[in-house]
């Protein structure tokens, strides 16, 4: 031991001491030796003393970088696989004996699409919802996930649907802020052609009285209906009309004619949302254990409609508020649309003087014999 240690340089004061006990002497003395030498021994030492360590904390390495080249690093950098790649089109193709015309649809906040999913899209008669919430700042609560603003690769993916012809809708989520900057927003979609639009508010989660910019409080949803619509009129009488869900179903209930709108039907409907592990729902508002109608790998669609939890589904939308029965715009406000909406906020205040104010408005669209949403 002592000779291994002198030709290290290192010469100890326990000479005398047997090689076991070595462990228990003075740090050795050090002679004409540079510090490079000393760290370079303590280094040593301390790495094979701690060798089952050391290899641990290796293989823990390797592992990492051996599972981030399997599933990719940063989610905005991960390569998309297109659904062309995927045989979902060819199955349904293969399953459609019959020869039903099949309708496919999509909804997408933009940030991963690129040329080969539009020309994907296209090829395959897709209904795209684009998310967008406005201008820069209205989009300000979109955020990829390196925290910046999607606003900018949420257009790219809308000039790339217009390039590739894909047929697409922008789908808003309405929130206080947008609200307050209803005409803005309505002019920034207007100036970049996009015609098809849907704003949805955005919803409080179940039980929460949350106060946020997120949420609208009736005032705003109010300010922005009586806005919004005056622009989306004079834009129909300048023969530049821009197709609003929720005013496009209004205007037909105007003229009697048939709304697709559950909330504006008066009664929801059964949407019936798949879960990926095969739960269905009556309404993606409604994912709960309340409203669970079964599974589609166990129960087929005729028995799951049939369900007393279906039924009750629809029933329990026609009730009717005793505060609506004399309300005198209850024929087009159908006791405030979707029920989910009633559950985050009573927007009545904001539907009455909506309607109060803009009905006359919607004369100008009594001549139209067939209103197409």
């Amino acid at each position: 031991m002592a000779k291994i240690k002198k030709e290290m340089g290192i010469t100890s004061a326990c000479s005398g001491i047997d090689d076991e006990d070595v462990s228990a002497c003075a740090m050795p003395s050090i002679k004409e030796e540079s510090w490079v030498k000393i760290y370079f021994v303590k280094a040593y030492q301390f790495i094979y003393q701690h060798w089952i360590w050391f290899v641990g904390a290796l293989a823990g390495i390797i592992l990492v970088i051996v599972l981030l080249s399997l599933f990719g690093g940063k989610p905005e950098t991960v390569e998309t696989k297109p659904l062309a790649n995927v045989p979902v089109v060819e199955t349904v193709k293969d399953k459609n004996i019959k020869n039903s015309k099949i309708f496919y649809g999509i909804q997408t906040n933009g940030t991963l699409v690129d040329a080969e999913w539009a020309r994907f899209f296209h090829d395959n008669n897709f209904l795209v919802g684009l998310s967008l919430d406005g201008d820069f700042y209205g989009n300000k609560f979109r955020k990829k996930p390196s925290g910046d603003n999607s606003f900018y690769k949420i257009l790219t993916t809308a000039e790339l649907f217009k390039r590739y012809n894909v047929e697409f809708n922008i789908l808003t989520v309405l929130t206080g802020f947008c609200a307050d900057n209803g005409e803005k927003v309505y002019k920034f979609f207007r100036s970049k052609g996009f015609k098809y639009i849907q704003f949805i508010p955005c919803l409080k989660p179940f039980g929460s009285n949350e106060e946020s910019e997120l949420y609208m409080t009736p005032e705003q949803y109010g300010d922005f209906l009586i806005k919004v619509f005056n622009l989306y009129v004079k834009d129909y009488v300048r023969h530049n009309y821009i197709s609003i869900r929720q005013f496009d179903n209004w205007v037909r209930s105007y003229l009697r004619q048939p709304t697709e709108q559950c909330g504006i039907m008066g009664h929801c409907t059964h949407q019936y949302v798949a879960e990926a592990n095969g739960n269905i729902y009556p309404c993606d508002f409604y994912c709960t254990d309340e409203y669970f109608l079964g599974n589609i790998l166990k129960t087929d669609f005729a028995t799951m409609e049939k369900s007393e939890t279906a039924k009750n589904f629809i029933k329990e939308s026609l009730k009717i508020p005793e505060k609506c029965k004399s309300c005198n715009v209850f024929g087009l406000c159908r006791a405030g649309g979707c029920k989910r909406t009633q559950v985050s906020e009573d927007y009545c205040i904001a539907y009455k003087r909506f309607f109060t104010l803009c009905l006359p408005l919607f004369r100008v669209f009594i001549n139209e014999k067939t209103w197409s949403v």
